[in-house]
C-alpha cells in the first residue's frame, strides 16, 4: 500500500485507555507530518472521509461498524485498533498498534476488501450493512410471520423470533449465536439463519453472491425492525418488502501482514477440541 499522507482518528471515548491510546498513535503521526483530522462521534457523517488515505478506529467493533458506510463510499481503508472486548474487525491490538504504527503509516499492511449488505424497504433507498440484516418485531419478541424468495423462487415461509442475514464477515456475530455458521470472509455469501423458529427444522441456508432476496413481513397488524449492523433501523409494514443482496462497492479493511482469519476465531472464542488441553 502507498503511504498514508491524510489520516482521520474515530476514537470512543467510553472505551477505558481509548484517549490515551489515540494520543499516543496522533503525537506519532503528527511528528511524521501527517495531515491529521479526529471525532469522538460515530455513525459518521457522510463526507467525513473524504480525501483521507486512512481511517484509523480506536474502540470495538461497534465502534467500527459506526465507520463502515462512509468508508465504504469513500474507499478508505479501515485500521481497527480493539479497546473493546473481542475485536473481530478491530484485529490490532494496542501494543501492536503502538509497535508497529510507522509500518502501517509507510503503508506496510494487507488490504482485505469485504463484502457487504445492501437492504431497502418498501422500494426505498439502499442502506448498507458489514455484518448483518436483522429482521424482527417492531416493538417485542413476539413472534413474526415472514415469507422469503431467493431470484423470484419460494424459499419458504418462517414464524419465528426474527431472521438474520449475514455476510460471511458477520458470521461470527449475532448469526454465530444464533446457531449460525462460521464462514470464511473471502467467501461472496449470504448466510440466512432463523431466531428461535416455531419448528423442528431450525437450519440456515447459504446463498450465493449474485442472489436477490426478498423478504415480506406477513405478520399480522404487526410493523417488523430491519436493523442494519445494529445502527441503522428500518420498518417494514405489513405485506411490505424487504430487498437484501450483496452490495456492489466493499469495505477496505486494513490487517496486519500474515493475517489469519482462523487464528482469530481461535483466539477470541477459545475454538478448539479440546485435544491442545489433553497434551
Amino acid at each position: 500500500m502507498k503511504p498514508i499522507r491524510s489520516l482521520a482518528f474515530v476514537i470512543n471515548a467510553e472505551k477505558p485507555g481509548a484517549v490515551e491510546l489515540a494520543r499516543s498513535l496522533v503525537d506519532c503521526a503528527r511528528a511524521k507530518g501527517i495531515r491529521l483530522k479526529q471525532t469522538t462521534r460515530f455513525p459518521l457523517r457522510r463526507g467525513y472521509l473524504r480525501g483521507c488515505d486512512a481511517c484509523c478506529v480506536i474502540g470495538g467493533d461497534g465502534t467500527l461498524l459506526g465507520v463502515v458506510r462512509e468508508a465504504a463510499h469513500e474507499q478508505v481503508p479501515i485500521i481497527g485498533v480493539n479497546r473493546g472486548s473481542l475485536g473481530f474487525l478491530t484485529t490490532f491490538s494496542p501494543d501492536e498498534a503502538k509497535a508497529g504504527f510507522e509500518d502501517l503509516l509507510m503503508g506496510t499492511f494487507s488490504l482485505d476488501r469485504r463484502a457487504m449488505l445492501e437492504c431497502s424497504v418498501g422500494g426505498g433507498p439502499a442502506s448498507l450493512a458489514l455484518n448483518d440484516v436483522l429482521i424482527k418485531d417492531e416493538l417485542s419478541t413476539g413472534l413474526v410471520h415472514l415469507e422469503v424468495f431467493a431470484d423470484g423462487e419460494l424459499v419458504t415461509d418462517y414464524l419465528c423470533d426474527g431472521l438474520i442475514f449475514s455476510t460471511a464477515t458477520g458470521s461470527t456475530a449475532y448469526n454465530l449465536s444464533a446457531g449460525g455458521p462460521i464462514i470464511h470472509p473471502a467467501a461472496n455469501v449470504i448466510a440466512m439463519t432463523p431466531i428461535c423458529p416455531h419448528t423442528l427444522t431450525n437450519r440456515s441456508i447459504i446463498f450465493r453472491d449474485t442472489v436477490r432476496l426478498r423478504v415480506f413481513n406477513r405478520t399480522q397488524g404487526t410493523r417488523v425492525l430491519v436493523g442494519l449492523d445494529g445502527q441503522g433501523n428500518l420498518k417494514a409494514s405489513m405485506d411490505e418488502e424487504i430487498m437484501i443482496s450483496i452490495a456492489g462497492m466493499r469495505l477496505p479493511l486494513a490487517q496486519q501482514r500474515g493475517y489469519s482469519h482462523f487464528a482469530v476465531v481461535r483466539t477470541k472464542l477459545k475454538w478448539s477440541g479440546g485435544a491442545a488441553e489433553r497434551e
